[in-house]
């Protein structure tokens, strides 16, 4: 029984501060076996986000709520893809490629990854809150974390790692394409109850993805684990997007 659970326990130990691990021993080939699942943990992820802001949009400003909101997502997930993504909007300033390495290495936040930190938690803040004053947030959080989880699988499948060495994206080297269309599969099944809102979301996460590739492959010769988690967090916020504007 443990061993058919290690790939799920993976999928939440490498997602969320969740700490499954204590109890399921995991490993780096578990996180590969059980990356169809990433979807559903970010679904879980926003979804809890989202069900904050709906709980207290009632008696704080929208704002007020969905900031609470994005604190959650950030405590559950460790800000895991926020640190990810200011690691990689700071790389943008490199005049190379080894430079681009080199800065999303440095735990150090420098002067792009803190406008695009700010730009990126207001903007979730916002959504979430407008979407929580007609008591949807929960239902498109939802769908946006798992959205957002499904973006990085294509990357990992399509582009090479990027660093010579270990790193946390190289868990997700050799990712089978079965993996890859079950995880999408898993975000198509989130999204199909909440309607327009939730596939327009879910289509604007696989836009950001593509686009995410390119640069990727143009910028760093492939992916590294600030990448990826860099695609889950533009795809998640780009899905509460557009589900705002359907919804509108």
């Amino acid at each position: 029984m443990t061993e058919a659970l290690r790939p799920a326990a993976a999928a939440v130990a490498f997602l969320t501060r969740v700490p499954l691990g204590r109890f399921v021993r995991v490993d780096a080939a578990d996180v590969g076996r059980g990356a169809w699942l990433f979807p559903a943990v970010g679904g879980l992820v926003g979804g809890a986000a989202g069900l904050v802001a709906d709980a207290t949009a009632a008696w704080l400003p929208a704002l007020a709520a969905g900031a609470l909101a994005v604190a959650l997502a950030a405590l559950l997930t460790g800000a895991l893809h926020l640190d990810a993504l200011a690691d990689t909007a700071d790389s943008l300033g490199a005049t190379s490629r080894e430079q681009a390495l080199e800065i999303m290495r440095d735990h150090a936040v420098g002067t792009y990854g803190a406008v695009a930190l700010v730009v990126v938690c207001l903007l979730d803040a916002a959504l979430f809150g407008s979407l929580a004053l007609t008591d949807h947030a929960a239902e498109v959080g939802l769908v946006a974390g798992a959205a957002g989880r499904a973006a990085m699988l294509p990357l990992a499948y399509g582009l090479p790692y990027a660093r010579l060495g270990e790193g946390q994206g190289r868990v997700l080297a050799g990712l089978r394409l079965g993996t890859v269309l079950l995880g999408v599969a898993v975000a198509v099944l989130v999204a199909l109850p909440t309607g327009t809102a939730g596939l327009w979301g879910l289509v604007t996460a696989a836009l950001v993805a593509a686009v995410c590739a390119v640069v990727a492959r143009r910028r760093y010769d492939g992916v590294t684990g600030d990448v990826l988690g860099a695609t889950a967090k533009i795809a998640e916020t780009s899905a509460l997007l557009a589900a705002v504007v359907v919804l509108a």
